[in-house]
Formats: C-alpha cells, structure tokens, sequence
C-alpha cells in the first residue's frame, strides 16, 4: 500500500475513523463544522453528497497554500424511509419513533463520500445506497435499545455495527456503506484520483 499525498479526514466519527483504520490507511482527523441542515425540497442522494463535498472542501481550504498536497475525504450518511430523511435523533422520543417506522420494514441508507485535491480543489464524489430491513421486533425490543441510547449519534437512531445488528435481518450492498463509510467505493476513488498508488 502506498499513498502519494497525505490524506485527511473530514468527519469526527469513530466510525469512519475506524473503518479507514481496518483498510490500513495512515491519515489525519480534522472535523469539519458545517451546518447539516437540509434544503427545502432536496432529494437525499442530492443532501448527502453536498454535505460531503462540503465538509471535504471546508476541510481542504485549510490546505490550499500547504505544501503538503494533502487529499480531504467528507464523508455524510442519512436513512430514507417512505420518502422520509431519518437523520440523526434529536431526542429519545425523535429515537423511538424512527426505529418503531423502521421496524418491519425496509429502508436506504445513503452515504456520500467526497474527495477534495489539495491545492488544485479539485473535488470528486460517489454516493452509495444499501437496502436495509429491519425484522418485526416487540416494543420491549424497541424501547430497550432506544434506552441503550446507542443511536442517538446516528442516521436512523441505531448503528449496525454493535446491538442494532440485532435489529437487522438482511442487508442488500455495502454493510460498510451501513457503518458510515463505503469501503470499496473509497479505495476505488482514492485510487481513480491517484491518491494511493496500490492496495493493499
């Protein structure tokens, strides 16, 4: 593996931290702040791959007179269920309501990747989508794992990686995709951009 320019991550999640930790990426953390909000009217695969364009570039005009040349990844994932975005909850009751619409049914889950050159800001991105079902669980299930408050950080109050796995009976596509970072989509276009010259 080898890698021709620093790589940046504009994300503070622990999840897509660690995700590039197990594909043995060597790179940096620097959060993005940004406002998430939705516009009025916009499609989610639209929101999503704004939002990491956004946090991509936020991040890389940092950089532009760095001598570095460092390569910014953004990164943004939402839920869609029946037309509904299903970000993270803004409370425990927000959390219960998104896992009692998404119990017994079958949703997106939507992750942008972004990838910012620095200092051309060149700026390239891919957006993934996983189908997602969730098996008819009872409300002691439910109210249990919404008091786990494992959710309450995530796109569709739950995370697939530790007791929300529970919740799930299949998955179609990226589980990575799932987690918050797609992992094949993101070597490919970090190759495809002549970031990493080979993997692994």
């Amino acid at each position: 593996m080898k890698l021709l320019r620093p790589l940046v991550l504009a994300s503070a999640s622990p999840r897509r931290r660690e995700l590039l930790e197990r594909l043995g990426l060597p790179f940096s953390v620097e959060a993005a702040d940004v406002d998430e909000g939705r516009h009025a009217g916009e499609a989610p695969d639209a929101y999503v791959a704004r939002l990491a364009a956004l946090k991509a570039s936020t991040v890389a005009a940092r950089h532009t007179l760095a001598v570095d040349g460092a390569a910014v990844l953004g990164a943004d994932t939402t839920v869609v269920h029946a037309g509904e975005v299903l970000n993270k909850p803004l409370d425990l009751e927000d959390s219960a309501r998104m896992i009692a619409r998404l119990r017994g049914h079958e949703h997106s889950v939507l992750t942008a990747i972004a990838v910012v050159l620095c200092p051309e800001r060149i700026v390239r991105g891919v957006t993934v989508s996983t189908r997602v079902r969730f098996r008819d669980f009872d409300d002691v299930t439910l109210r249990g794992y919404v008091a786990s408050r494992e959710g309450m950080d995530k796109a569709g109050a739950y995370g697939i990686q530790d007791l929300g796995a529970a919740l799930v009976s299949e998955v179609h596509g990226s589980y990575t995709n799932v987690v918050g970072l797609p992992a094949a989509e993101t070597i490919t276009l970090l190759t495809t951009l002549g970031v990493l010259a080979s993997w692994p």
